[in-house]
C-alpha cells in the first residue's frame, strides 16, 4: 500500500514507514524502502498489470533538474523506486542548470519503444521547449533525444494523452502561457504533426485528459505560479473540439484543496485526480493530493476524501468514514478564543491558537493503534502556518497548515497519532511560539 511517514508520540521518526491500505492526500508518502516518494508533477503509465509513476525528484529542494524518478506499483498503493528514468547530461538542455518538468511516458507499439515527453527549459523559463527521450523498457534509463519548440512556438507546462486507437497528443501551454494547444504526435511519438485544437486566451497549465463515454474531458489549472487556483474542466466530442466553457472540479474557494493537477487517470466509470500540493520554499516536501473523480452529478467533480482506498480490479473506490469532534466543544487555554459563525462546521471554531493559546478536545475515542487524524482549520494569511498536536499530555507533533484562501475557508491536513483504546485527550496549539490556523474540528479515522 502507499506507505506514509508517521509520527510516534515522543519522537519524530522520519525514516520509519507505517503502512496503510489507504490513500491520504497531503501526507508524506513513502516507498517500499521507507523513503519519501519524489515524483512531483508526474504521470502514470500502465504496462500489463504494473503502474509506472514518473515524476520530478525535488529532494534537494531545487527547481533545477536532478532526475526523473520511476516508481512501480501493482495497485497504486505500494510504490517501489526503480532506476532513475532520466538523469542530467552536461552541456545539454537536461543539465543540472536546466529545468525538466512534468515527465509523461507512452508506449509506441510501432517500434516497441517507450517515449517520454517533458517540459524542457532554461533556469529562467525563457527557452520554453518540449523534450523527448526514449527507452526499450518502461523505467529506462531513457536516452535523451532533443528539445525544441513545437512549430517554433513556446511550450511550457504540458502533458500527453493517448486515444483509443493509440493516437497520441501533446497538450501544452504556449505563447507566454496565453494560449493552450493540442497537437497530434507522429506515429513514432517523436514529434508533433499538427495543432488540432487551440483555446485562445485560456491561460491554462498542468493539463490532463480523461475520455469517458466517448467524451473528452480536459482538466487544467490556470497560471498562478506555485500558488494553487481553482482547477477547471472542459469537454468536447472530439479532440479537435469545439471545447465547452470552463467549469470547476471543486468548490472555487478551496483552490482545488490547495493543489494543482498533474495527471488524470481513468478508474472504472470515473477517474483519479492526481495533483501536487506545492511547497515552493521546500519543494522536496511538496505532497501528493490524489482524489476520486466522480461523474454521478453529470459532470466531473473531485470527491473530497481525507482517507480513501482504491480497488483497481473492480474500478471502484471507497471513502473512509471518520468521527468528528468540534473544536468549540473543547477546553480552551491561555489566549485561545471562541469564534461563532455559521460557516464553521458546528457553528464555531477556536482561534488565537499557538503563542500561548491551545484547545483540548476530550473523550476522543481510539482503537489502541495508529490512527489518521485530520485537522480542519482556516488560515487566511498569504503564507503557511503550522500547529502542534499532542495526545494525553504527551510530546507535541508539528503539523504544517497551508494558507486556505480565506478566514472562513477550511482545509484539512493529516497527521497519524497513537491513540490508546478508549477515550483520549487531543491538544492543539500548545508549546509553540507562532500562531496556528483557527481550528474548526478534528476527524478521527480507523
Amino acid at each position: 500500500m502507499i506507505s506514509l511517514v508517521i509520527v510516534f508520540l515522543g519522537c519524530l521518526l522520519p525514516l520509519l514507514a507505517y503502512s496503510d491500505n489507504v490513500i491520504v492526500p497531503g501526507a508524506t508518502w513513502t516507498d517500499t524502502s521507507g523513503n519519501a516518494i519524489q515524483a512531483h508533477g508526474g504521470g502514470i503509465l500502465k504496462v500489463g498489470d504494473t503502474f509506472y509513476w514518473f515524476g520530478e525528484d525535488k529532494a534537494t529542494n531545487s527547481g533545477l533538474f536532478q532526475a526523473v524518478s520511476c516508481y512501480t506499483s501493482p495497485d497504486l498503493l505500494n510504490w517501489t523506486r526503480q532506476v532513475n528514468a532520466l538523469v542530467p547530461i552536461d552541456g545539454t538542455m537536461i543539465s543540472t542548470s536546466n529545468i525538466v518538468e512534468r515527465p509523461k511516458g507512452k508506449l509506441d507499439v510501432t517500434n516497441s519503444e517507450y517515449v517520454m515527453w517533458f517540459h524542457s527549459d532554461s533556469s529562467d523559463y525563457g527557452a520554453a521547449m518540449v523534450g523527448v527521450a526514449t527507452s526499450q523498457t518502461p523505467c529506462g534509463p531513457y536516452t535523451y533525444q532533443s528539445s525544441w519548440r513545437p512549430f517554433g512556438a513556446e511550450s511550457r507546462d504540458m502533458s500527453l494523452f493517448q486515444d483509443d486507437a493509440r493516437t497520441s497528443y501533446l497538450l501544452y501551454a504556449s505563447d507566454v502561457n496565453q494560449n493552450f494547444k493540442m497537437a497530434q504526435l507522429d506515429t513514432n511519438y517523436y514529434n508533433v504533426t499538427a495543432v488540432v485544437s487551440e483555446l485562445f486566451g485560456a491561460t491554462l497549465e498542468a493539463p490532463g485528459i480523461i475520455k469517458r463515454n466517448s467524451v473528452y474531458y480536459l482538466f487544467a489549472s490556470h497560471t498562478s505560479g506555485w500558488a494553487p487556483n481553482p482547477n477547471k474542466w472542459f469537454s468536447a466530442q472530439s479532440m479537435v473540439g469545439p471545447w465547452s466553457s470552463q467549469s470547476d472540479i471543486a468548490p472555487p474557494a478551496v483552490n482545488t484543496y490547495f493543489s494543482q493537477n498533474a495527471y488524470d487517470l481513468p478508474l472504472g466509470s470515473g477517474g483519479i485526480y492526481m495533483g501536487d500540493r506545492w511547497r515552493p520554499d521546500l519543494l522536496g516536501s511538496s505532497t501528493y493530493m490524489w482524489f476520486p473523480l466522480d461523474w454521478s452529478s453529470g459532470s466531473p467533480k473531485i470527491v473530497e476524501a481525507d482517507v480513501w482506498n482504491v480497488d483497481i480490479d473492480a474500478g471502484t473506490y471507497s471513502v473512509a468514514q471518520g468521527v468528528g469532534y468540534e473544536a468549540e466543544q473543547g477546553l480552551l487555554s491561555g489566549a485561545a478564543v471562541l469564534f461563532s459563525n455559521p460557516a464553521w462546521s458546528g457553528g464555531g471554531a477556536v482561534g488565537w491558537l499557538g503563542n500561548g493559546g491551545s484547545v483540548t478536545i476530550n473523550n476522543v475515542q481510539g482503537n489502541g493503534l495508529g490512527q489518521w487524524i485530520t485537522i480542519s482549520y482556516a488560515n487566511c494569511d498569504s503564507s503557511w502556518r503550522s500547529t502542534t498536536v499532542s495526545v494525553n499530555s504527551g510530546p507535541t507533533v508539528p503539523v504544517d497548515q497551508p494558507n486556505t484562501g480565506g478566514c472562513l475557508v477550511t482545509l484539512t491536513v493529516p497527521v497519524k497519532l497513537d491513540l490508546v483504546a478508549g477515550p483520549n485527550s487531543i491538544t492543539v496549539g500548545s508549546n509553540q511560539t507562532t500562531y496556528a490556523g483557527d481550528l474548526d474540528k478534528i476527524m478521527v479515522y480507523g
